[in-house]
């Protein structure tokens, strides 16, 4: 059906400009032949800039020819790592994992198999070729850090290929399933591989995997009050008979779906919110096409945050909003927290950011590869094809933890031959989106390459913001085992913002760490407040000083929330007082659907 236009005229966000829209036509015949080129490469390798590799390794070799010292210790450390296998191989069957052991979080050769031989052999071997592969290519004095990181990172995603674990004759649990199935299992991977080609073939999620948006997730009842040509603004149904004066406005990433942060009702933290008494808000963002190409940064900033926020205001007058971003959405809530506050616009009761780095100095592994070289491949990439597209976007996150979010899956999948349980998260996860070309260019540059936003260079409106200016008290969650946006990385906002800044480093990592639920076992987190006058604290003195607490940081947030909000009042109407909520279409909408 038809959606209504909610706003009036002067609280609706003006229109996506194509201000790029005439760069094709300016570039020169011998420019536009280059940029093809690149483009089509690009489809042979994945997106990654042969040139930044190649750099990357010429650079660590020609460091390494000219350090015979290091080389000769690198020579020591395979003579090292060669007694210790010798001790491996003498030490079993009745000393398994004598030399080495697996680190933790490696699961690969956990279970009972892998402690008898020659298993355990094979796989003290493997980690101990390894280990001398990080002594090789990390330590060599004059390499510069990036470079050093990209080697260490793709000799360890190279590695990874060859584990014992991956091959049916080296992996205990594939021998056993194979004798006690007399080789069915290869006869169901076999199916599960054909099913995996056709989903792919089609770009659609494996069936198995897939939980249905607006009936197994995304079913907190609301409607969908106000949308224009980026976003759908939900306001959630009340489910307590009064609610906080102070709704909330939920900030997701466009990377991904909105509704991680409301998976199955049991794991969703907007249901979670509703019942605890908030109204609160959703933006769900519209599935860029190709044809979407020149939507910018800005773009996103103007009609989705800002359009949201004037939208909440009419529907609930004269009250603060607490305002919540989670990853890239956390990032541009803190560019537009900045902006308003620069601008005088007190809108803002607090500001929640969820594994959201304001800071990309410490970003983590995902930024081995944001460099000049590598970041012209993708302008390239993304020039021809006008959007970053699903499998690229899910390749880059699933190589971050290729061991449990690719190997794993194919000797489950095809070796095994047994599919894992499918749940909300993992539906989420295959539900991915694309990136418009001009936006993805200028996240990349500004933010990742040159760090504008913390170095007070990103501009607004022509004008450059400050996280300096933001007094509203902040409430910023941190992940402990997170590749995306590292806990380190996130800490930051302590010296970047004059705020009172509560910081709270959860267990788990970048989504497993934010959907935590109260009754999951095995939860715990650490939280530490720092009044706006109070002096700096380092991770490392924070980690010492934050208290422990077990359980689900979901409660600590919803006390801070409460505490910074005022009595109980009725819930206000969808779309506000006199809106006609008939009209409205029903939660989760139609953008989430797209495809």
């Amino acid at each position: 059906m038809p959606q209504p236009e909610i706003a009036p005229a002067f609280l609706r966000a003006a229109p996506i400009e194509a201000a790029v829209g005439a760069e094709a036509a300016e570039l020169s015949p011998s420019e536009r032949a280059d940029r093809l080129f690149h483009a089509a490469l690009a489809r042979l390798t994945g997106g990654i800039s042969p040139a930044a590799l190649r750099l990357a390794y010429i650079d660590w070799l020609l460091h390494l020819l000219s350090a015979p010292a290091r080389r000769l210790d690198i020579a020591q450390a395979a003579m090292q790592a060669a007694g210790q296998f010798a001790v491996a191989a003498a030490e079993l069957p009745k000393t398994p994992w004598a030399s080495i052991k697996p680190p933790p979080g490696d699961r690969r050769f956990t279970g009972p198999g892998w402690e008898l031989p020659p298993f355990n052999l094979m796989a003290q071997g493997f980690l101990l070729t390894e280990q001398w592969w990080q002594t090789a290519t990390t330590g060599v004095r004059g390499v510069s850090h990036q470079n050093e990181a990209i080697v260490a990172f793709s000799m360890r995603q190279w590695l990874d290929t060859f584990a014992p674990s991956n091959f049916a004759v080296s992996n205990p649990e594939v021998i056993h399933k194979t004798i006690t199935t007399g080789g069915a299992n290869f006869v169901a991977g076999l199916q599960n591989w054909w099913d995996d080609l056709r989903a792919l073939q089609s770009g659609k999620p494996v069936a198995d995997h897939r939980f249905v948006v607006g009936h197994d997730v995304a079913v907190t009842p609301g409607k969908v009050v106000y949308h224009n040509e980026l976003i759908e603004l939900i306001q959630y149904a009340p489910s307590t008979p009064q609610v906080r004066r102070e709704p909330i406005l939920i900030v997701p990433a466009w990377i991904m779906k909105y509704y991680i942060l409301d998976l199955s009702p049991t794991n969703s933290l907007v249901k979670f919110l509703v019942d605890h008494g908030f109204t609160v808000f959703m933006i769900s963002w519209r599935n860029p096409q190709p044809r979407d190409r020149d939507i910018s940064f800005d773009d996103y900033r103007r009609l989705g945050v800002d359009a949201a926020l004037a939208q909440i205001a009419r529907i609930a007058p004269e009250a603060g909003i607490h305002a919540v971003g989670y990853c890239l959405g956390g990032t541009l809530l803190a560019i537009a927290a900045a902006a308003m506050s620069r601008d005088g616009v007190g809108r803002l009761a607090s500001i929640t950011l969820l594994a959201a780095q304001t800071d990309f100095t410490e970003a983590g592994e995902l930024t081995l590869f944001i460099n000049e070289s590598q970041v012209a491949f993708l302008e390239d990439m993304m020039w021809d094809r006008g959007v970053l597209d699903t499998t690229q976007m899910a390749g880059a996150f699933q190589i971050l933890r290729s061991n449990d979010l690719i190997w794993s899956r194919i000797v489950h999948d095809y070796l095994i031959g047994e599919r894992a349980p499918p749940n909300d998260l993992m539906s989420w996860n295959a539900d991915a989106t694309r990136l418009p070309y001009r936006m993805h260019s200028e996240y990349l540059r500004k933010l990742f390459l040159n760090n504008d936003l913390a170095g007070g260079r990103y501009a607004v409106d022509g004008r450059p913001v400050s996280l300096s200016d933001i007094h509203t008290p902040m409430f910023v969650v941190g992940t402990l085992r997170d590749h995306v946006a590292p806990w380190r990385s996130t800490h930051k906002i302590h010296f970047l913002a004059d705020a009172e800044i509560t910081y709270l480093l959860t267990s788990g990592g970048h989504n497993a760490g934010i959907v935590a639920p109260p009754g999951d076992h095995g939860r715990s987190y650490q939280v530490l407040t720092k009044p706006a006058d109070a002096r700096y604290i380092g991770p490392d003195d924070w980690l010492k000083q934050a208290p422990r607490f077990e359980g689900s940081w979901w409660n600590e947030w919803a006390g801070w929330l409460a505490a910074r909000s005022g009595e109980l009042v009725d819930p206000p109407p969808f779309g506000g007082r006199g809106a006609d909520n008939m009209a409205f279409p029903d939660a989760p909408g139609s953008y989430v659907m797209q495809r």
